[in-house]
């Protein structure tokens, strides 16, 4: 059997225009159950407010129905509203998260 020498030359285009991710406004949705409490210590877990920070947010919250608490990259701001949900639940709460684009 005879072997047979072969060359590849393979051309790489490099993709120059990179974009960074869309990011999303996570925000929650004040209603009449979840506690003052549990949404505090949710903006300092979560999203690492300061106490101070997340008492204002919260306050801004009940006042207007609702607050922008983060604004992410969408895969980071989808994960942080599922972490805050399965914490409301687990509480008994019924506290909404809401994704918006941003912009």
């Amino acid at each position: 059997m005879t072997q047979i020498a072969t060359s590849t030359n393979t051309k790489i285009q490099i993709n120059s225009e990179i974009k960074e991710p869309p990011l999303f406004k996570v925000i929650y949705i004040n209603d009449e159950l979840t506690t003052v409490e549990f949404v505090i210590e949710s903006l300092i877990e979560f999203f690492e407010y300061s106490v101070e920070s997340a008492e204002q947010i919260t306050v801004g919250i009940h006042t207007s129905g609702s607050a922008v608490v983060a604004v992410l990259p969408y895969e980071i701001a989808e994960q942080k509203g599922i972490e805050v949900t399965v914490s409301a639940r687990q509480r008994n709460f019924p506290l909404q998260i809401k994704l918006e684009p941003n912009g």
